[in-house]
């Protein structure tokens, strides 16, 4: 860990607070005026030296200023405080972004794209696999003599419809009974949770005396078939935030590498896989996602919700330039994580 005295501390900060702002190399006439320490330019400039030295300041024009390097801003990130409370503008904001669409996907979406405008940064917001989903209700459709649909509804307003073809079954299939013994062991679980007990249930020989329990379990079963629930979901808000960053602007190669990268999703999921173990609050700083085609970007994420088998039920990020500004964009990440987990 790098060890700076007070004043160097100061310096560094100056310097980087400069840049987060501007995106511009960093001179000493500027972090004399804004470090409060009263010395002259040509001292921080021997000192801006000694910060070089140690590898937080790089000079990338013979003749220009300094721009801090990924390690300066490690350093910065990891001595920010907790993150602090947001202001009621910030939570309004984030509020009327959740409750813009009833409910499920589109208010992932809203709460998206409320983040990516206040951080000035792109939004991602991903949901895994249903199966992890905590089920709400379950309702069934007869569709005509033969076949049904089983709406499985979440705590968070996600349905997932499985369209069945039961047969000569469906005719007199006592739906009404068939959705409140259904629910009524439903409630609270997660979808793999019910898959278990279900097949448990249906492995117990007293049930196969009861002709309306056994066709509900076996409706069940068809149900919530492994894999038949699943469908992963990525989204992506504020994508021309990032690729309008004055660090991309004139770069059509980076810009290429961004694009292909927003499209293809893979190598975002991939990013949010570093953080799924535990769902903490992490940043990853440039070269630290060990993504080349994420070079110069960092991401501040966090995981949502509450399930019984990982303990978080979906992932959030921002990504940005590894100049964002931190010191905003972890409390909004962190309050916006503390939002969705409410949902469920």
């Amino acid at each position: 860990m790098t060890r700076l005295n007070e004043r160097n501390k100061k310096i560094l900060n100056a310097v980087l607070e400069e840049y987060i702002h501007t995106a511009e190399p960093v001179g000493s006439k500027a972090v004399a005026e804004s470090c409060g320490l009263g010395l002259s330019p040509a001292t921080i400039r021997g000192l801006m030296a000694e910060l070089e030295s140690q590898g937080l300041l790089a000079r990338p024009h013979a003749s220009a200023g300094r721009i801090p390097t990924e390690k300066a801003f490690r350093f910065y990130v990891d001595g920010l405080p907790q993150p602090q409370d947001l202001s009621k503008g910030d939570k309004d904001a984030l509020l009327k972004g959740f409750e813009s669409a009833d409910h499920g996907e589109g208010a992932l979406k809203g709460t998206a794209r409320s983040l990516a405008t206040l951080t000035g940064c792109a939004c991602l917001m991903f949901m895994p696999d249903k199966d992890n989903f905590i089920i709400r209700e379950i309702n069934i459709v007869r569709v005509d003599a033969g076949r049904v649909i089983v709406m499985i509804v979440s705590s968070l307003g996600v349905a997932v419809s499985r369209f069945l073809d039961i047969g000569i079954e469906a005719a007199s299939l006592d739906i009404e009974k068939t959705c409140n013994y259904l629910n009524s062991i439903a409630g609270g679980l997660t979808v793999a949770q019910l898959r278990s007990i279900i097949v448990a249930e249906m492995r117990n020989e007293k049930n196969l005396y009861d002709e309306l329990l056994d066709r509900a379990l076996r409706l069940g079963a068809m149900a919530l078939e492994a894999g038949g629930v699943q469908d992963n979901g990525l989204f992506v808000e504020g994508k021309l935030n990032v690729l309008d960053q004055p660090e991309f602007r004139g770069d059509v190669e980076r810009m290429r590498m961004l694009f292909i990268a927003f499209e293809e999703k893979a190598l975002l999921v991939k990013m949010l896989d570093k953080s799924m173990d535990d769902g903490k609050l992490r940043t990853y700083l440039g070269s630290e996602s060990m993504i080349k085609e994420f070079e110069g970007l960092s991401f501040v994420t966090a995981g949502y919700g509450v399930n019984a088998r990982s303990n978080r039920a979906g992932m959030l990020a921002v990504m940005g330039p590894v100049r964002m500004n931190y010191s905003k964009v972890i409390p909004l990440v962190n309050y916006t994580a503390t939002l969705l987990s409410s949902a469920f």
